[in-house]
Order: C-alpha cells, then sequence, then structure tokens
C-alpha cells in the first residue's frame, strides 16, 4: 500500500480490550507524538498490519511525556522488524 501524499504512516504501539468487548488498537508516528486509534468488534477484526497511513486529521495527541517515549520507542521497534502490511 503507498501512502497518499497528505497520510502519515503510523505503526502499532499497543492492543487491548474495553469494557464494551471491543479490541482497541493503538497506531502512533515514529516520534510518539501523536496517535491513530481503531476500536473493533473482535468478530469484525481483520488482518492487523504492522503500520497504516492516515489522514493526518484522525491523529490525536499523545500528552504525556512517558508516553511518547514509549510509543516511540515501539513505533521504532516495529518499523525496525516489519514491512508495513506484515501481518501482526
Amino acid at each position: 500500500m503507498s501512502p497518499e501524499a497528505d497520510e502519515i504512516r503510523v505503526w502499532l504501539v499497543e492492543r487491548g480490550y474495553n469494557n464494551r468487548d471491543l479490541i482497541v488498537l493503538k497506531y502512533a508516528t515514529p516520534d510518539g507524538e501523536r496517535m491513530f486509534r481503531k476500536e473493533v468488534a473482535s468478530q469484525a477484526l481483520e488482518t492487523v498490519t504492522a503500520a497504516k497511513d492516515v489522514s493526518p486529521k484522525n491523529l490525536g495527541p499523545i500528552d504525556e511525556a512517558g508516553v511518547q517515549e514509549r510509543y516511540a520507542a515501539e513505533a521504532t521497534r516495529m518499523a525496525e522488524k516489519h514491512d508495513p502490511d506484515d501481518p501482526v
């Protein structure tokens, strides 16, 4: 998948569940400053890939320094070990 000119590549940094039985996927920019969050019903979950290309308007800020550092480290690790379309 080639990114559109106005899209930003984000890398999977966290996955979990919420109290509504939805799977929560969090993708972050390599600098850890912005995040894309996606909630999916487990029955509707398709292949989760190492990265996504998303519109900047779909990214939210990460305000906590510790979370920024953790997400930056994980995004970097994912980028080094996986191609964007790799299933993870």
